[in-house]
């Protein structure tokens, strides 16, 4: 489409126009989860605003690499290179195997994906504890450049050998106290070094533990990151997002350990999602303002509002999440699908009023991933009487491709729907739906249906049945 792509890079804190290290590809890591428990909704808008750009990306013709990585070793109770491993911790607490807790979260993290329609067709999530040796490879290489130093209790990155420290957020490393930022450890050189190796200790059973060069142990969290995104996207890639929390410590120290390993620039673009807040605090664990994806479906709140209302703020600006703000996006997006509803068995044309509202809007959206300006676009299109409905349907989809806020529709368009082969969650809710109707609870009945058509089900009721049907 030849739409110049801006991207507000946190390293240079501008927006720049993005140019790819390849012709038409595009190579993106993204900090993915520890799965030591179920993700929140603040852990989640860093997946949003990463498809987002995925498929903002892939609407102009770019090809995508894209890698979630699992952390499943090595991320420790703080930032502090000290306490316990959080899996290992939970592991134990629970009585179970660490290889069931990852397989459990990690499965719990993929289903919110898919939940929220989150496109993970091709994407690599590689897990820590698979790439040891690439790991330690690095640190070798590290050693190699006089990088690291070693105490009793791990190997260490000396952050004096690497001048530019702290230059992502410019950070002043001058005023960091130790203790303040990362933990007292009298052995260490430098307050803000890190551990890129933990060594077992003599009288702990760890539950997972390699042999290294330096001693038996496990890696640090940061030397996880480097060693699986140059694995899979090279030496110097195109794009790291994360959380801006990730700002200080994680991405810094990802920054010193593989440029000084390499010599190389590590990433031309870095990118950060704003924090989600509650109450004028910032989601956690830690301060048990917790919210899930259940949560979410508990209330009879599809996924899918919650996407819509992450999309109603630019990914780098902080949201307050409230119940109120969430049911009234789940309002404007039942008016998007009862809209679309409405259209959908008229057939897309493609004409050059068509082109030009697509162009329009991939222009919009490509100003540093303008989703509320894309989201006021779409409700102006579905206004706008200078289109047919058929340039309208070609033009959603378009915009669809992009937002993903009709999810997939799992069954061929217009054919009713063999109840015996979709999934449990929507044959609970045509099943409720039935109840509600046979005890006149018309309401409830509504309410269900508007949730189904979320779901990508339309109904049509007679006073004999209801029959369901891919809208």
């Amino acid at each position: 489409m030849g739409i110049n792509m801006q991207i507000h890079n946190t390293l240079s804190d501008e927006k720049e126009s993005f140019v790819p290290l390849k012709p038409n590809h595009v190579g993106m890591y993204h900090c993915g989860p520890t799965v030591y428990g179920y993700a929140h909704i603040g852990n989640l808008r860093s997946y949003i605003f990463a498809d987002i750009l995925r498929r903002t990306f892939e609407a102009q013709k770019y090809s995508v690499t894209q890698i979630i990585n699992i952390t499943d070793v090595g991320h420790l109770t703080s930032d502090a290179d000290v306490g316990d491993d959080k899996i290992e911790k939970v592991a134990k607490e629970k009585g179970e195997k660490i290889a069931d807790i990852v397989e459990h979260f990690t499965t719990a993290f993929k289903s919110n994906l898919e939940a929220l329609n989150i496109n993970t067709v091709g994407t690599l999530f590689p897990k820590a504890t698979e790439h040891i040796p690439e790991q330690i490879s690095l640190i070798r290489e590290l050693e190699k450049k006089g990088c690291i130093y070693i105490t009793s209790d791990g190997v260490y990155f000396d952050t004096s050998k690497f001048p530019s420290y702290g230059k992502l957020g410019n950070i002043d490393i001058s005023h960091l106290k130790e203790g303040a930022r990362i933990g007292i450890n009298k052995e260490k050189k430098n307050s803000t070094d890190f551990a890129l190796w933990k060594f077992s200790l003599p009288h702990e059973q760890r539950m997972q533990e390699w042999e290294s060069p330096w001693g038996k142990g496990f890696p640090g969290w940061h030397i996880e990151c480097s060693a699986m995104s140059m694995k899979y996207l090279g030496e110097t890639f195109d794009i790291h997002t994360g959380g801006i929390d990730h700002i200080p410590v994680h991405h810094n120290n990802e920054i010193a350990q593989s440029e000084s390993a390499t010599g190389k620039k590590y990433v031309n673009y870095w990118m950060h999602n704003a924090f989600i807040r509650i109450n004028n605090e910032k989601i956690s664990k830690s301060i048990g303002n917790v919210i899930l994806i259940s949560d979410i479906i508990e209330k009879s709140i599809t996924p899918l509002a919650l996407r819509y209302w992450f999309l109603g703020g630019r990914y780098s600006t902080q949201m307050d999440f409230t119940w109120q703000s969430l049911e009234d996006a789940q309002r404007a997006l039942l008016h998007v699908h009862g809209w679309f509803a409405a259209i959908i068995n008229i057939s897309p044309i493609e004409t050059e009023l068509s082109k030009k509202y697509t162009t329009k809007f991939i222009s919009l959206i490509s100003d540093d991933l303008d989703t509320p300006a894309g989201l006021a676009f779409l409700h102006e299109l579905m206004k706008d009487k200078s289109l047919s409905d058929a340039e309208k349907h070609f033009v959603f989809l378009q915009i669809n491709s992009v937002l993903g806020i009709v999810g997939k529709i799992p069954i061929v368009k217009n054919k009713e729907i063999d109840i015996s082969t979709i999934s449990k969650d929507i044959k609970n809710l045509i099943q409720q739906r039935m109840d509600a109707r046979n005890n006149k609870n018309w309401n409830e009945s509504d309410r269900i249906r508007d949730e189904l058509l979320c779901l990508g089900i339309n109904s049509k009721d007679t006073a004999e049945k209801s029959t369901y049907f891919a809208s």
